[in-house]
């Protein structure tokens, strides 16, 4: 893992303005901090389960409160205990499906959801032992060289621009498309300048470039609010300070075989796209992993998991969105994804505060979303520009970008007509490219 970063981070001088350990002022870390979070759309993972499920509307509450409350644990857990890199953690897409399946097949219900947490918790158990015995760590020194590293990295950005322009921008709720589309435009654009302004200036525009996020979602909600399209009547109705779901009062945990069996694969479909995150955050902040972090990445993640089913809600995985953040603003200070971790739980013991990041327009989060995607995708390339690209390694690149696109554009009609097993592992087009790479670059001949 150290050599497949080690001749990268000799030929590419670091565009950081702050390092991973470096501390930086609370108040900046607050700021900076809200910044990554208001770029994450935590809210969007819990409001689909609900949704799907078909949650009242004081359960979809509880279980958004429950999300955003693991998600600011489970990151305070990763960056400051375990992995000790800037990672923030959030709710997982990998397992929706599998959550459906379960909670259907256990009758609905709260008997249905009791099943699905308690199969997300022996799963995450699973994944701490996996850490703790250093498998998981064998099994990517083995498999996952330069050229398959930076493949992953490149299909993880990839793969969410579909996403990003398709539901947060021209699918995007309560505006037309054209008010999306110069919503996008404008907060993708102000985050530009904000971010050229911090270059050309350097110290002087430091300010531009460390909080260009937040200035342009700030921006994109004074465009949305003169448009006609901010509604912020949720936000007028929600309650200063509520109380979370409580453990065996709210909910409990009962234990299918069956169930568990399918929580453990998906387990092991989303550490493949987990991986790809760790490798996006160790690009961008020009840090090898070591032995040593993948071990205690993965238990922090298994632990985040764990914690996650304790409190109602679904399994976490660090998000990959940050690191085109952290590469936006050059600032990696681990104190910021700390402060993070801080206002998630802070939101989660607040629906006023938690309404008021739903309120933001999808469009304007779009804007930022996709940027921050294709610098993403464009570390990938980082990756594997001093690798030599034979006709073999053009193919285990070649082949995860056109599944990567395939899988994030079929539709959901063909998707659901195939087995359930097979539901889970091509709902993740990250997790199935990544397992694609690997294998076609242990089963192809290397061509001299």
């Amino acid at each position: 893992m150290e050599t497949q970063h080690n001749q990268l981070n000799e030929n590419r001088k670091t565009q950081l303005t702050v390092l991973p350990d470096e501390k930086v002022s609370y108040g900046q870390s607050a700021l900076l901090g809200l910044q990554h979070v208001m770029a994450m759309d935590v809210y969007v993972v819990p409001f689909l389960i609900a949704m799907l499920i078909g949650l009242q509307s004081g359960q979809a509450s509880a279980l958004i409160q429950s999300t955003f409350i693991a998600a600011g644990i489970a990151t305070i857990i990763q960056t400051h205990f375990c992995m000790k890199l800037p990672i923030a953690q959030g709710p997982s897409y990998v397992p929706l499906g599998a959550i459906v399946g379960i909670y259907a097949a256990s009758g609905s219900g709260q008997l249905g959801w009791n099943t699905v947490l308690g199969a997300s918790l022996i799963g995450a158990l699973l994944v701490i032992i996996l850490g703790y015995t250093g498998i998981f760590n064998k099994i990517v020194k083995t498999f996952i060289p330069p050229i398959v590293g930076g493949t992953i990295i490149f299909v993880v950005g990839l793969s969410l621009m579909p996403v990003g322009l398709s539901d947060n921008i021209f699918n995007g709720a309560g505006a037309s498309i054209n008010q999306n589309i110069n919503l996008a435009l404008i907060s993708a654009a102000v985050l530009i300048i904000c971010v050229m302004l911090g270059s050309i200036f350097n110290k002087k525009g430091r300010i531009f470039r460390i909080a260009s996020v937040i200035i342009a979602l700030i921006v994109g909600c004074i465009a949305a609010n003169v448009m006609g399209v901010l509604d912020l009547s949720a936000v007028s109705q929600a309650k200063w300070f509520s109380m979370p779901q409580i453990p065996f009062a709210d909910f409990s945990f009962t234990f299918n075989f069956s169930a568990i069996i399918t929580m453990v694969i998906i387990y092991i479909v989303l550490m493949a796209e987990t991986t790809g995150t760790w490798f996006a955050v160790s690009n961008v902040i020009d840090k090898p992993l070591t032995d040593k972090q993948i071990n205690r990445g993965v238990i922090g993640e298994g632990i985040g998991c764990f914690v996650a089913s304790l409190l109602g809600s679904t399994p976490v995985t660090g998000y990959s969105t940050n690191a085109g953040v952290i590469s936006i603003t050059g600032i990696a200070s681990r104190r910021v994804f700390i402060a993070a971790g801080a206002w998630f739980i802070l939101f989660g013991f607040s629906s006023k505060l938690a309404a008021l990041i739903s309120a933001i327009p999808s469009a304007v989060i779009g804007g930022i979303f996709v940027i921050v995607c294709g610098i993403i995708a464009i570390s990938g390339l980082q990756v594997m520009k001093n690798e030599r690209i034979g006709e073999k390694e053009m193919y285990v690149i070649a082949v995860p970008v056109i599944l990567t696109l395939a899988l994030t554009l079929l539709p959901d009609d063909f998707l659901y007509s195939l087995p359930t097993t097979v539901q889970y592992l091509l709902g993740s087009p990250i997790a199935t490219a990544a397992i694609v790479a690997i294998l076609l670059n242990k089963l192809l001949p290397t061509v001299k």
